[in-house]
């Protein structure tokens, strides 16, 4: 086979042949887009202009949202242009790019993860050395490392991947994937999958062993609470959170800890879908959907666009006469 290391560009996989397919993929692919984005921007307006959501667990709610606005945005953008243009090709810059944000922002993703649950951990068992311990510069501080964590993760990933030999430019996958790419290999890449797979356990473990650990003493310390009503309180600041990490860990789990070589396009594209997609995708709402403080948020924001728009229009009308 060719050895392809100086390649310009990869080709994707395509996910039809047929015109029509292909403009419906491009608007399946922009719908799930749009909404993404949507839920995502509702929570970072909300949590930057509503004042009383200016406490530790919000801030590092629109971390999150921000991180998932990224994340959503490194793969499908590209893909719903292939689609619509009918191509399959990507530069190899940008496939370089597109590896190292999406890892970047994973990585972070899952550490701001973590950082939530060492939050729920001091409101919940500390809850009088709260303020103390989550100040502002602490809160800033954390988020922060979880930021450069995820920075060095995406850089040593990419680093490691893109160092090999290719004989192929052909990646069975709608966007630039690790475990498509190290396929096109023509080299002996042990060393460096072996490398790559070691730290991405090592990381992701001790993230999930933090949590794990967290929650442990999380529901120890709601059961010592008296009152039903108390119990529930405190659980249900904690729910979204574990929704969301549980999600996470279980679609991680499905799409990594399986045999690639056994696998098809289709089932790779949907392990895609469910790791890449879906937790941008459900995030805001799963968040959303029970928290009565960003309802609240959200219908404030609301009220203001429409009084906004009638005092708009009321000035255009009056401009006019």
């Amino acid at each position: 086979m060719a050895n392809l290391t100086w390649t310009t560009e990869f080709l994707l996989l395509e996910f039809s042949d047929t015109r029509e397919l292909q403009i419906l993929h491009f608007i399946v692919f922009l719908a799930v887009y749009l909404t993404a984005v949507t839920g995502n921007l509702l929570i970072i307006i909300a949590v930057t202009l509503d004042h009383c959501l200016h406490t530790p667990m919000y801030f590092f709610l629109m971390n999150l949202a921000l991180l998932d606005l990224g994340l959503v945005s490194v793969t499908l953008p590209k893909a719903m242009a292939n689609s619509l243009l009918n191509s399959r090709s990507i530069s190899y810059p940008a496939c370089v790019a597109q590896v190292f944000f999406f890892v970047f922002l994973e990585g972070s993703d899952f550490a701001i993860l973590t950082v939530m649950a060492h939050d729920r951990y001091v409101a919940i068992c500390s809850p009088l050395h709260y303020e103390t311990i989550m100040h502002r510069g602490a809160c800033i501080q954390m988020a922060a490392s979880a930021w450069i964590a995820g920075i060095l993760y995406g850089a040593l990933n990419s680093g490691g991947t893109f160092a090999i030999t290719f004989c192929s430019n052909m990646i069975d996958q709608f966007f630039c994937d690790i475990p498509q790419i190290l396929k096109l290999s023509c080299s002996d890449i042990y060393l460096v999958e072996v490398g790559i797979i070691v730290f991405d356990i090592f990381l992701t473990l001790g993230c999930f062993v933090f949590i794990t650990v967290s929650y442990i003493h999380i529901f120890a310390a709601v059961l010592r609470i008296p009152s039903v009503q108390g119990q529930k309180k405190a659980l249900s600041t904690c729910l979204p959170h574990l929704t969301v990490v549980s999600f996470l860990v279980f679609s991680s789990i499905f799409s990594y800890v399986r045999p690639q070589n056994q696998t098809s396009s289709d089932q790779n594209v949907l392990s895609a879908i469910i790791y890449a997609v879906l937790p941008p995708l459900l995030n805001p709402f799963i968040y959303s959907m029970r928290n009565k403080e960003i309802k609240a948020a959200l219908l404030k924001i609301s009220d203001l666009w429409h009084i906004s728009k009638i005092i708009t229009n009321k000035a255009i009308s009056h401009k006019w006469h």
